[in-house]
């Protein structure tokens, strides 16, 4: 993983107001103009932060292209309000920082919670988005590994975060959040937040007409028979499995996900 020492310095830095959040966002590569590429725009997983989840792939990323990382409610250096964080509240954040941008559409990468935004943006927001790719993610909550909804297998399940992942959650917090005390009672409420996604009818997700790349790890919080399910429910879809990947690996195996990318995103 990049050390914060040797991360890529973004090209601009800033916060938007919307929604009465004060929604932090750093901008890599090119600046973002109305005549110029297509931005891409990142969403971090659950205590994750820009460069805890994307550090290793922005270098590439933003070569040709601007790459807008977001930090949303009570990550990073944004703040938590008194709201629920649900997919649906953070997309609307995402669309107002498009408008505060002058960003028309944007395509868009999200990872766990990140990848649920990204969803959403595709579902109900589909005019903002080209492109999609969601990681990590699922759309039902009996797509989750059944390791994920049982407390005694938490300390032992190799699909969970490790020890030096937990770590990097409480230190990168720590670092940037403007409330560094309220640590503990972030987890708290994000994780009764993550345990009330219900996902997306048949019917919405049929409504899709982003282009969809979906990523998993073999070893990941979602099932591999999850993903075939998503495959057959969003149109013209594209399913990548990760070998030898669990849910926190799942941005940092640059070498499978960059070239498939490429290929997706151009």
């Amino acid at each position: 993983m990049t050390s914060p020492q040797s991360r890529t310095s973004p090209t601009e830095t800033g916060y938007a107001d919307v929604n009465g959040l004060h929604l932090y966002y750093e901008v890599y590569g090119g600046p973002v103009s109305p005549d110029g590429p297509r931005p891409l725009v990142l969403l971090h997983g659950g205590m994750l932060t820009i460069d805890l989840n994307w550090a290793d792939l922005i270098p590439t990323l933003a070569a040709d292209r601007p790459v807008v990382g977001v930090e949303m409610q009570g990550h990073g250096r944004t703040a938590d309000i008194e709201r629920e964080i649900t997919p649906a509240v953070l997309a609307s954040d995402v669309v107002a920082l498009l408008d505060h941008l002058g960003v028309a559409r944007a395509d868009v990468m999200g990872h766990s919670l990140g990848a649920a935004v990204t969803l959403e943006l595709a579902v109900h927001h589909g005019d903002r988005v080209g492109s999609v790719v969601p990681i990590s993610g699922s759309v039902r909550p009996e797509g989750m590994h059944p390791d994920m909804s049982d407390p005694s297998t938490y300390a032992t399940s190799t699909r969970m975060p490790t020890a030096d992942d937990f770590a990097a959650f409480g230190e990168a917090y720590a670092r940037l959040s403007p409330h560094p005390e309220k640590f503990q009672d972030f987890l708290t409420k994000l994780s009764a937040s993550s345990s009330d996604l219900q996902g997306w009818s048949d019917e919405e997700l049929a409504g899709i007409t982003a282009r969809v790349l979906i990523v998993m790890g073999d070893h990941d919080f979602v099932t591999v028979a999850h993903g075939g399910l998503m495959l057959e429910l969003i149109p013209g879809s594209r399913l990548a499995i990760l070998p030898g990947t669990t849910h926190m690996q799942a941005t940092r195996r640059t070498e499978l996900l960059l070239p498939m990318l490429a290929g997706f995103l151009d």
